[in-house]
């Protein structure tokens, strides 16, 4: 990049940066991004950018392509029920080790590039994460050690921005019974954004956003239009809990919910630095 190219690029964020100084940025970490070297390293820049022009990035990540490797070598079978794992005491295990790894190497990462990851991924620091067993409607359906958020301890934040750290938290929490209980990670990271009164929710996805049914980026959404693209079969399966998620938030004044394609170098500072965009944007109205 010449002096001049670097010049424009700076210009441009500026007023973006002034915009969203001191704001709370909740950041979903998933797909191709996470499995990808050079993807992740991108990735790490960028929230550790996102703290140094005064931002306060969340970031909550989840494994699910890590997860599935890992129960494939021990010879089961990934089941999901309406786009969530369905997850036994084995799967459990395996989970929560998985994430454990994930967290870890995400700190590290952030680490690398100057930055300051604090963890939550184990049992003693996902007590930030009240959980319960979540029920689903259909009786037939045990979805195992799949929990629902009851509630979350925000206090640690403060710490956290007082001291220019970025936390790191993996999606699960713990029950009442002592137990760990895996969480969707759109779910997690919507209950963040609304507790922490984030400015923006950004979603990482291996699709470029929304797509209609020719496979064409939906730019912007609001609710009425997503239960028509449910209603009629558009969005599904996994899509469903992301986009469930954005709306939960959206509804719960988060100013504004992206889905973003994570395959994307630096989509993070593409989607929020600049006013190209790089996925779909969720509003209340």
């Amino acid at each position: 990049m010449t002096p001049n190219e670097k010049s424009k690029v700076l210009s441009e964020a500026l007023p973006y940066i002034k915009k969203f100084f001191g704001k709370t940025i909740v950041i979903k970490f998933g797909g191709n991004a996470m499995v990808d070297n050079k993807l992740k390293q991108s990735f790490a820049k960028d929230v550790v950018l996102l703290k140094l022009v005064g931002m306060n990035p969340v970031v909550i990540h989840g494994g699910g392509p890590q997860i599935n490797k890992s129960l494939n070598k021990l010879g089961k079978k990934p089941l999901f029920e309406q786009g969530i794992r369905v997850t036994d005491e084995e799967t459990m295990t395996i989970v929560a080790n998985v994430l454990n790894d994930i967290n870890k190497e995400i700190v590290s990462l952030i680490k690398e590039n100057g930055g300051d990851g604090k963890s939550y991924s184990n049992k003693k620091t996902i007590g930030i994460i009240k959980a319960k067993k979540l029920k689903v409607q259909s009786k037939s359906i045990d979805l195992g050690y799949v929990g629902e958020i009851v509630s979350i301890d925000p206090s640690f934040m403060k710490h956290l921005t007082d001291n220019g750290v970025i936390p790191i938290i993996a999606p699960i929490g713990i029950g009442n019974d002592n137990k760990i209980y895996n969480i969707n990670a759109d779910v997690v990271a919507s209950k963040f954004a609304e507790i922490l009164n984030a400015e923006k929710l950004v979603l990482m996805t291996n699709t470029k956003g929304v797509l209609d049914k020719k496979n064409n980026l939906i730019t912007g959404l609001i609710p009425k239009e997503i239960r028509r693209l449910i209603a009629d079969g558009t969005i599904s399966e996994g899509m469903l809990p992301k986009i469930n998620s954005a709306v939960h938030a959206a509804k719960h004044k988060v100013n504004t919910v992206h889905i973003i394609d994570g395959r994307v170098e630096h989509a993070l500072l593409l989607e929020i630095l600049t006013d190209q965009g790089v996925g779909t944007l969720i509003k209340d109205q």
